[in-house]
């Protein structure tokens, strides 16, 4: 009976999209962030939300739910009901890497949601401790060979992009160091900070408050090429691992039925508010590159990401289940 009343309610959304569309939207809308608080997840969704309240005459309601690598984020909104009230700021890691860390996820990224728009992303910095005493990245890896396994490295949670980025290159150096998990990335960047951990591959704009009170010291850049914020800081690449390059991206998306013209609508706010000067200078200061751009866009990445990763996930061995 359930599942009978459900498929109703489906087309009952298919049929009725361009109504739902003209009285969309009438309460609060809901964004679940895949990140803690504060965190390179959270920071573009609150300033795009405080925006977007006045432009949709709704509340913006922010929940945050970092556990398990983003993954009961993006479950939740893979599951919540398709009628335009319910999206998810997600990334890499619920989207492009969980298909190949879990033997079984509860939603697929690709059919049980629909890209909204790609908000943007940045690199991963690599930081280590400033009391560590190391200012390069081969004196990290020299220090990980002289002792295998006493190095620890945290990351913002299992499947994450700064898990899967210290895999890579622990496969690419031949090194091994034990990974810790924390709740999203402002734990994990006081961890090293603190010198709990000796390296984390940082979300920039989470660990730059430590590098600037001197507690931290930035010696990789994850990117192919230098980042454009910060051309100063050598990438993994140039430092001996040419090839090496994962970007941090980041996206908004809704339930996989939620009416087409109410995606495009949401799209299409949420590139306006991407425009504006305030917003621009707010996210650059965080060091986050702004994306935007279509909806097919976004699932394009989307997809290419997935298959891009699978072979080097596959290749470390890492599973998460």
């Amino acid at each position: 009976m359930q599942r009978a009343a459900f498929a109703l309610y489906l087309i009952f959304a298919v049929f009725s999209g361009c109504a739902w569309g003209q009285t969309w939207p009438s309460r609060p809308i809901r964004i679940i962030v895949a990140g803690a608080p504060g965190s390179s997840l959270d920071i573009p969704v609150r300033a795009v939300g405080e925006k977007l309240k006045d432009r949709l005459a709704q509340p913006i309601v922010v929940e945050n739910r970092p556990a398990a690598g983003g993954t009961v984020a993006t479950d939740a909104a893979a599951k919540a009901a398709p009628d335009g009230y319910t999206y998810v700021m997600s990334f890499n890691g619920p989207l492009a890497y969980g298909p190949y860390l879990y033997s079984k996820l509860p939603y697929d990224p690709q059919k049980d949601l629909a890209a909204v728009i790609q908000m943007g992303g940045q690199p991963f910095v690599l930081a280590v401790p400033a009391s560590l005493g190391v200012s390069r990245l081969k004196e990290l890896i020299d220090l990980a060979r002289a002792s295998p396994g006493k190095l620890n490295y945290s990351s913002l949670g299992n499947g994450s992009g700064t898990h899967i980025t210290m895999e890579l290159l622990k496969s690419r150096a031949k090194i091994f160091m034990v990974h810790i998990p924390y709740a999203g990335g402002p734990a994990a960047a006081a961890a090293v900070a603190t010198g709990e951990v000796q390296a984390h591959f940082a979300p920039i704009a989470t660990i730059m408050p430590h590098v600037r009170a001197g507690r931290a010291r930035l010696i990789a850049m994850s990117s192919e090429k230098r980042f454009s914020l910060m051309p100063e800081i050598p990438t993994v690449a140039e430092q001996g691992f040419p090839g090496f390059d994962s970007y941090g991206w980041n996206g908004i998306l809704a339930p996989a039925a939620t009416p087409r013209d109410i995606v495009v609508r949401m799209n299409r706010e949420i590139n306006e508010v991407l425009k504006l000067p305030e917003i621009r200078t707010l996210l650059a200061n965080q060091h986050i590159e702004i994306a935007g751009g279509t909806p097919e866009e976004f699932a394009a990445l989307i997809k290419r990401e997935t298959e891009r990763w699978g072979p080097v996930i596959r290749a470390s061995g890492a599973k998460l289940d």
